[in-house]
């Protein structure tokens, strides 16, 4: 059985505030447009969640409001890597047209 944390408004504020910081610095890095709001907001979260996920499996913990920018930002830019693989690079841009 799978426990979920306690989840709080300060919690779902922490997360999304987190996620756009982190998106919106992967997103500087990788250079490349946004995803909008809402799909800015999710690369974040989810980016969140695998960066956890990749330093747990290395046995590195963060720790604080930076630790967890940082964790969220490695995880938003190997998630918008994938996404880029996925659809082909970056949307329309950069395609030509015949």
């Amino acid at each position: 059985m799978m426990v979920l944390a306690d989840l709080s408004l300060s919690t779902v504020i922490w997360w999304l505030i987190v996620g756009l910081i982190a998106v919106f610095l992967a997103s500087l890095v990788m250079r490349g447009g946004g995803y909008g709001i809402v799909g800015d907001i999710i690369v974040g979260i989810v980016g969140a969640f695998i960066g956890g996920w990749l330093f747990s499996l290395v046995g590195i913990g963060s720790g604080g409001f930076i630790g967890s920018i940082i964790v969220a930002f490695i995880g938003a830019c190997i998630l918008i890597a994938i996404l880029r693989l996925v659809s082909g690079g970056m949307g329309g841009r950069g395609r030509r047209t015949l």
